[in-house]
């Protein structure tokens, strides 16, 4: 009996992404999936170059045909497991986690462990219900390895009051990043673009005319050395990747961006310096703007020490 095929698509391969391991590349297009699983994929041919089965090691050639089929995912309880996490808030109807670097956000295929949600069934007797069994709680997300401030909520009744904060834009989310470039006289501005998906690359989100509206407000907090810059970001809008999308398009990536900037990183990182640092809201209950703030993370911070400006 065949496997029921949840997702089914072909990719051309481009010139960017020529010399690429096989699964790795496949891990860029689809973070929410692990390397074993996509492996695991490969392995039994529901991956194909070319209409032939390869191994997971298999370098990209220009213009190789990429089939690829993603079954149905098998209908698995998530448990909770018994993580830490670091909680700026709790009450009755929300949590406030600040999310450390490297956790993804909720289960997916190839990725039921380890995740902020299975931490939080750990934590939590009763989370929303709204977002179904892989998303329990979760109103809105960051990337793996982006840093910072998540609010989760306990009920329905929170998850809607905060969802309609979300669609309204009324919601504050306030990131700082260090990227390339320096601003010259221009230390400050906006980014008023749509972001859709890039059609010749699926790992990507893109600057596209038929995108989602996206607007950021940028900052220049100081310039560094290297000619780095740290910044501020300032979202209107919440889109997939929206902040490191819009600081690549208008020359200004983020460091350590594994996707929309530099290839060769200058530093051993583990993902973009990108940190989720102030968040705020009006409580679904109360409706008090209450609003939250998070430290800089010490992988971040060691960098921005090798980058500061010696002004005496």
């Amino acid at each position: 009996m065949k496997t029921e095929i949840m997702k089914e698509e072909n990719i051309q391969i481009e010139k960017d992404t020529v010399g690429e391991r096989l699964d790795k590349y496949l891990s860029l297009i689809y973070p929410e999936m692990s390397r074993s699983y996509i492996q695991g994929l490969i392995k039994s041919e529901n991956i194909l170059i070319n209409g032939k089965s390869v191994k997971s090691g298999y370098k990209l050639n220009l213009n190789d045909s990429l089939h690829i089929e993603i079954p149905v995912p098998e209908e698995l309880t998530i448990l909770p497991e018994d993580i830490k996490l670091d909680i700026v808030y709790e009450d009755s109807d929300i949590l406030v986690i600040n999310k450390p670097q490297g956790m993804v956000v909720h289960p997916a295929n190839g990725h039921y462990t380890g995740t902020l949600v299975n931490a939080l069934m750990y934590h939590c007797k009763d989370l929303s219900g709204i977002n179904g069994v892989m998303r329990p709680g979760i109103v809105h997300r960051i990337d793996k390895d982006t840093s910072g401030l998540l609010v989760i909520c306990k009920n329905d009744k929170a998850h809607n009051a905060l969802s309609e904060q979300f669609s309204v834009h009324s919601i504050t989310r306030v990131y700082t990043a260090i990227c390339y470039g320096g601003f010259g006289d221009n230390p400050e501005g906006t980014v008023d673009m749509p972001i859709g998906r890039y059609k010749n690359d699926r790992k990507k989100m893109a600057v596209t005319p038929d995108g989602r509206r996206a607007v950021t407000h940028y900052k220049q907090i100081k310039r560094l050395k290297d000619n780095m810059s740290l910044i501020e970001c300032r979202l209107e809008t919440g889109r997939t990747h929206q902040i490191r999308v819009h600081m690549s398009y208008i020359k200004h990536p983020i460091l350590g961006d594994p996707v929309y900037g530099p290839k060769k990183c200058p530093y051993n990182l583990n993902g973009q310096l990108l940190h989720a640092g102030v968040l705020g809201f009006q409580h679904p209950s109360s409706g008090k703007y209450i609003e939250f703030k998070s430290e800089l993370p010490e992988h971040f911070n060691k960098i921005l020490k090798l980058l500061e400006i010696d002004e005496n």
